[in-house]
């Protein structure tokens, strides 16, 4: 995986936080640690605060060496991201996508009073792998619905055996419902090696409505090196044309 996970994961968050805009954290009220006491640890664990407005980890613990062997400065979005095991990733897309619409269909008094659980593999420094469960708690709504913090906490359960067969669950508090094993809108495909970087640029470029000329011109290449460009990514999207690309490459995270 490279940098157009991370790309895919942001994708996702961006809708459920809507672009809107956050206060310094510190500056989050006191309940942001009494989230805390609803997670109960069964292995080792880091936790982290994530800023789904800005896609950026604001705090991530010290802990998080115990887990993957690096320490909490080496260990950014992108890093943890690329982390992942391939084969897990897609469901992870899958099950943040699934997330997504859970929380935009409820009410806004409700949004903080559910917890994401899931499980996948999380590569460490000696290349191993271990299973962690990772919850994920609303720590910061605004009165519209748009979700801006996450408290998200990493569990190691490698020694629970069960196949390993990854769950999506949605825990509620305060009275409300809990949905175990919830089954996944659908489970996407990895899509970070689907275009070269070059490929890449004349995508978002095209999504601005630029021509095959203007595009030239904009990344000083010749209009026949453009022409080829775009045949090569409609080819490999497999699209007939700009539209349809724009359409996918929205669906699919690439842009």
């Amino acid at each position: 995986m490279n940098t157009n996970s991370l790309k895919v994961v942001t994708n996702i968050w961006s809708k459920i936080a809507k672009n809107a805009t956050t206060k310094e954290l510190e500056k989050i009220e006191i309940e942001i640690y009494k989230k805390m006491l609803n997670f109960f640890q069964v292995g080792d664990f880091a936790y982290m605060i994530l800023n789904l407005s800005t896609a950026k980890l604001e705090y991530i613990s010290e802990e998080i060496e115990k887990l993957n062997g690096y320490k909490n400065s080496e260990c950014g979005l992108d890093f943890l991201i690329n982390s992942i095991h391939p084969d897990d990733f897609p469901h992870f897309i899958s099950f943040e996508s699934t997330s997504l619409k859970f929380f935009l269909e409820l009410p806004v008094e409700k949004m903080m009073k559910y917890k994401i659980r899931y499980n996948y593999r999380l590569r460490t420094k000696s290349g191993e792998y271990k299973k962690v469960l990772q919850q994920i708690m609303p720590i910061q709504v605004d009165e519209e619905g748009n979700m801006l913090r996450t408290f998200v906490i990493l569990t190691d359960i490698s020694h629970l055996k069960d196949n390993h067969k990854m769950k999506l669950s949605y825990i509620g508090f305060d009275g409300e419902p809990s949905y175990v094993d919830v089954k996944p809108l659908e489970t996407f495909e990895p899509t970070e090696n689907v275009l070269t970087n070059r490929e890449h640029e004349i995508l978002l470029l095209l999504s601005q409505s630029k021509t095959t000329k203007q595009i030239s011109e904009h990344l000083c290449i010749s209009v026949n090196t453009v022409a080829t460009h775009r045949k090569n990514i409609l080819k490999k999207t497999k699209t007939h044309n700009v539209l349809d690309l724009v359409k996918k490459a929205i669906d699919k995270g690439w842009i």
